[in-house]
């Protein structure tokens, strides 16, 4: 390995630790900027924003544009808005670190997927992974009461599925895509799924909104979209799959930690820590196969 190889590992690894940290700090800011506006009008904003600030910057990419690039940034655009518009939804009926760790059971979900699509089967690792995170899940449902796993866990669930359907689509077709031209389309089309919603379910928009929640929607767009995206896929460009997968896997913990320390109303009961620690669990087993163990015995 050369030192500029070297270099680029280093700053690889470094971008999707900084992505990791911010999306996990994106819950609870979420969750604040919900008392105040709407769903759909800020889920609207921040990929109308994303898309259009993405668009100027890369105009020239543009003129790769083709006919797959739009099929495939429909198709992965509407996984993207479905995902994040349940997940949010979620997110106004349960706390941040709930969220943020039930949102994460996409990366079990997504091996059973592929196995739609290529016909390669799950390994004996994903296996156990999604029976440790099922195992999870019913510790996090013993932890909220028997009445406190309700509408807002149950849709988060729901938005690890579309998040999952996203990456397949992501895995299957998007190739020999400029990544920038897709991301764009990916991003309106997300935009346009969650306008629907907003006019669907009758929002309004703000007579105004504060200093707070513009600086919110600011950090959401640009740093926790636009940035976050680019990180992570330049990051997984240089780094060893296992090592990503593992880093990202860390954005439900981060989640958890952020919203400890910032968000009054979280509180893990002991249930719900150790179904945390075996959602966690699951996803490293899912995503490394304990090659790590693996290396160090030999």
């Amino acid at each position: 390995m050369t030192i500029n190889e070297n270099k680029i590992g280093i700053i690889s690894k470094l971008l999707l630790f900084t992505a990791t940290l911010i999306w996990g700090s994106s819950f609870f800011i979420l969750k604040n900027t919900l008392d105040e506006l709407p769903t759909f009008f800020l889920l609207s904003v921040r990929f109308l924003a994303a898309a259009v600030l993405l668009g100027l910057i890369f105009a020239k990419r543009f003129k790769r544009f083709n006919l797959k690039h739009l099929r495939t940034g429909l198709v992965t655009g509407l996984s993207l808005g479905i995902a994040y518009a349940t997940q949010t939804v979620g997110l106004d009926h349960t706390t941040p670190g709930i969220n943020a760790f039930l949102t994460a059971t996409y990366c079990v979900l997504v091996p059973f997927m592929m196995w739609g699509v290529t016909k390669k089967a799950p390994d004996k690792f994903n296996l156990i992974a999604a029976v440790l995170c099922l195992t999870g899940i019913g510790l996090v449902c013993v932890g909220t009461g028997a009445s406190g796993f309700g509408i807002g866990e149950v849709l988060t669930l729901v938005s690890g599925v579309f998040f999952a359907l996203q990456m397949v689509a992501v895995a299957v077709w998007g190739d020999d895509l400029d990544l920038i031209v897709f991301t764009v389309i990916q991003f309106f089309t997300a935009f346009l799924v969650n306008l629907v919603c907003f006019f669907a379910f009758g929002e309004k928009i703000p007579e105004s909104i504060s200093f707070g929640s513009v600086l919110s929607l600011a950090y959401l767009a640009v740093m926790c979209t636009i940035l976050c995206f680019l990180f992570m896929n330049f990051g997984i460009k240089h780094t060893s799959a296992s090592y990503s997968s593992l880093v990202l896997s860390l954005e439900a913990v981060f989640g958890v930690l952020f919203s400890i320390i910032f968000y009054p109303d979280e509180h893990i009961t002991p249930q719900i820590g150790c179904g945390f620690a075996v959602i966690f669990v699951s996803m490293v087993i899912n995503e490394t196969k304990l090659s790590f163990l693996r290396k160090h015995k030999e």
